[in-house]
């Protein structure tokens, strides 16, 4: 019979909470993110001009990712969840335009794809044994392969590089999910607690967001490459 001793279970505690917590943030900021690109949909005045403001609120949504995955070990757990509720809201701006350019059908589709896939692949994360962390350079020149692919992309307008990249996005992000979960999970077998272990949920739950906002962008791509775009 397996036994568990004081610590074992105060670990698993430590580790429930912070991944908990974690997740709660990312769901959050996924629900901010839906909630505001609908409601910005549904305004068509509103829609048009957030169009036109698209490039700045691009420029301010990197900015606040930058300083967040700077300031990760300096931001208190306030200032860091103000940034990310602002990043998710923000998002949600410029994904409105998405709700013009893809069917419903495809939007939904394709939210449903990725909420599966992303759990699949966090879970697998969490509970494979193997040591994910030397993949985390490959991950790193495959994002700037992938960003290079889709740059190129906007001038030869290749429809086969489009599918191309987009399967490609799907497998990395996927694979990033597995990667950024388990990471999670080894900082919370460390023992991170208090006003550290806040902070780095917030950071955690960015990191997982953006894995599943890239994930479904990419999804999306492919489902709506197979349909009409909303009328």
């Amino acid at each position: 019979m397996q036994t568990f001793t004081p610590t074992k279970v105060r670990t698993q505690d430590v580790v429930r909470t912070f991944m908990a917590r974690t997740y709660s943030w990312m769901a959050a900021g996924l629900a901010l993110t839906a909630g505001i690109a609908y409601l910005t949909a549904q305004n068509e005045a509103f829609a048009l001009q957030v169009m036109q403001w698209r490039l700045p609120l691009i420029i301010a949504q990197l900015a606040l990712v930058f300083v967040l995955s700077l300031g990760a070990q300096r931001l208190n757990s306030g200032l860091a969840g103000v940034l990310f509720i602002a990043y998710a809201a923000l998002t949600g701006l410029t994904f409105s335009a998405l709700l013009f350019a893809y069917s419903p059908a495809a939007v939904i589709s394709a939210f449903a794809t990725t909420a599966g896939t992303f759990a699949l692949m966090s879970v697998a994360g969490f509970v494979i044994k193997k040591d994910l962390s030397a993949m985390g350079r490959f991950f790193m020149f495959a994002v700037i392969g992938l960003f290079v692919a889709m740059i190129v992309n906007l001038f030869v307008a290749s429809s086969a590089l489009t599918l191309g990249i987009s399967i490609v996005g799907v497998l990395l992000f996927a694979g990033l999910t597995a990667y950024d979960t388990q990471m999670l999970r080894n900082l919370a077998l460390s023992g991170i607690e208090g006003e550290q272990a806040e902070r780095a949920s917030i950071n955690g739950a960015l990191a997982l967001y953006l894995d599943f906002i890239n994930m479904f962008l990419f999804i999306l791509r492919l489902f709506g490459m197979g349909g009409p775009s909303r009328d």
